[in-house]
């Protein structure tokens, strides 16, 4: 189900032209409000800003007599530092930025210099010097910390029991400020519940399988399908963004007098995205783009992610089948300790995820959400989609909030007394369930419940999660049979220990090909 290509990269060219010189140079005001660059970075938004641009909710339908009684949650990890390679390529930055300063002092137009902007003289990288890089920064501990307090807010009675591991899961990937990610969110979940410290905090277990077999969380490192699609599809992607780039570029050598190469812009507009969401700053980088070209720049963004990690074919999102299924199968359980009236405490009430925008993305996709019009239908028979549509058209699929830092879904899985609205009951259950799905905090519609944002459990597993189920793992991915290691803190941690010192001794050890995570 692939992604239509741009065949004619020349007549995109020219469109993106008239629409860039047509569009206000201002600042102004949009249609939301006033223009904040902050809203439009991507996958590297934060969660605060995120949630306040979401517009997919829908009206709470749920009766007073229901009550949810399970909670799956499926989170990125919060707001992080550049990666080391990321680091990298704004120190090359800085190098270029000061030969093309240079290169302007040289110059035959006397008045060239006056239109650079000043913070471009001598700029040097707020993360020059470092050599690792990716971490949970302070802000993205907040924004896990403070979503905890509000989905216990939110889900009163839900975690009044005493803690216990099997109660409360708590899961999250080896990659550290994943599970960071989790250890605030359980410090904020948990706070009051122990006696260590003025907080009153208490210790909790966090969960986590080895890269290589953690199909839940990591699904995308095992599956070969999905890394050779990767891989073809990347340059491809590359050329459809390439006519924004080149006139955003043009745009920018005019405006400033200064010979800006694409790869120029493309770091530029990196810098822009990292200093407005980790610095706060909004008057250097992000200054050199004008609306439009922030609005062009952004939906190259998320071409990308639509392409690579989305609905652009349907080994990105159907390789997150363990997940899937993993969430049902809990619910399920859920279901029967109440049909069978297991005492409190007995049963786990919350499964909570902590892991990456590669997780986050399939798993909105596997439950239809950011779709347009008639695409629901279209996934399920597995026919191609339109890649999103350009400026300035509106597009439900946008990156800052499919996947902002510390984006989430949240599954809220609610008994209500005796059969209503319709619902389906089988095993000749006591009680009805339903499902409502929550993006980033909001109720969503799901279009494969009519809409509704509180689905039967039994439709909810008809209509959305069984046409997913014809499809197998490891057959879709290639996977050879194997035995699975169950999830642990410490074994995983010493398995990688020991792969580390072999690698270090020199003997060959097998490792996935790391793309740049999110």
């Amino acid at each position: 189900m692939a992604a239509p290509c741009m065949p004619l990269p020349l007549v995109l060219l020219v469109v993106v032209a008239a629409l860039l010189a047509a569009a206000p140079l201002s600042t102004s005001a949009v249609t939301a409000g006033a223009f904040d660059v902050r809203r439009h970075l991507s996958t590297v938004t934060r969660y605060d800003v995120a949630r306040g641009s979401n517009t997919v909710s829908s009206t709470p339908s749920i009766s007073d007599e229901c009550r949810v009684i399970h909670l799956n949650l499926v989170a990125r990890h919060g707001t992080r530092a550049p990666t080391k390679k990321r680091i990298k390529e704004l120190d090359r930055l800085a190098v270029r930025l000061k030969a093309l300063i240079n290169e302007a002092k040289q110059g035959t137009e006397s008045d060239s210099m006056k239109k650079i902007p000043s913070w471009i003289k001598g700029w040097e990288s707020p993360w020059k010097g470092r050599v690792k890089g990716g971490e949970l920064v302070s802000e993205g501990e907040e924004e896990l910390h403070n979503l905890a307090i509000r989905v216990k807010e939110r889900f009163q009675g839900l975690f009044d029991e005493e803690y216990h591991p099997d109660v409360y899961s708590i899961r999250a990937t080896q990659v550290p400020r994943a599970s960071a990610s989790a250890v605030a969110f359980g410090l904020g979940l948990l706070s009051g519940k122990g006696k260590l410290g003025p907080g009153k905090n208490r210790a909790f277990s966090v969960l986590s399988e080895s890269r290589a077999s953690d199909i839940c969380l990591r699904f995308f490192d095992s599956c070969e399908t999905y890394k050779d699609y990767r891989k073809r599809k990347e340059p491809d992607v590359e050329r459809q963004k390439e006519p924004i780039l080149e006139h955003v570029t043009s745009a920018l050598v005019n405006r400033y007098h200064l010979n800006f190469t694409m790869q120029d812009v493309s770091s530029l507009w990196f810098l822009c995205k990292q200093e407005a969401s980790l610095l706060n700053t909004t008057n250097q980088a992000c200054q050199l783009f004008n609306e439009a070209e922030v609005y062009f720049l952004e939906w190259t963004d998320d071409l990308e992610g639509f392409v690579l990690k989305g609905y652009g074919e349907s080994i990105n999102y159907r390789m997150g089948l363990p997940l899937l299924k993993d969430v049902v199968q809990s619910m399920e359980e859920a279901i029967i300790a109440k049909e069978e009236n297991h005492p409190d405490g007995t049963y786990e009430k919350a499964r909570l995820r902590f892991a990456h925008a590669e997780t986050v993305v399939p798993f909105s996709c596997l439950l239809g959400l950011f779709l347009e019009g008639s695409d629901f239908e279209k996934i399920q028979l597995e026919e191609s989609l339109d890649i999103p549509p350009m400026p300035p058209q509106g597009r439900n699929w946008k990156g800052s909030v499919v996947a902002p830092f510390a984006g989430n879904n949240m599954l809220a899985l609610y008994q209500c007394p005796g059969k209503i609205d319709g619902s389906k009951i089988s095993r000749d259950q006591k009680s009805s369930y339903f499902v409502q799905v929550l993006h980033n905090e909001a109720p969503v519609s799901m279009p494969g419940c009519g809409n509704k944002d509180f689905c039967p459990f039994e439709e909810f597993k008809e209509k959305i999660v069984e046409p997913h189920l014809k499809h197998d793992y490891d057959a879709l991915c290639k996977i050879r049979p194997m035995a699975r290691e169950e999830p642990s803190s410490f074994s995983s941690k010493m398995s990688n220990f020991f792969l580390g010192l072999f690698s270090q001794k020199g003997y060959h050890v097998s490792a996935q090909n790391v793309k740049t995570e999110l």
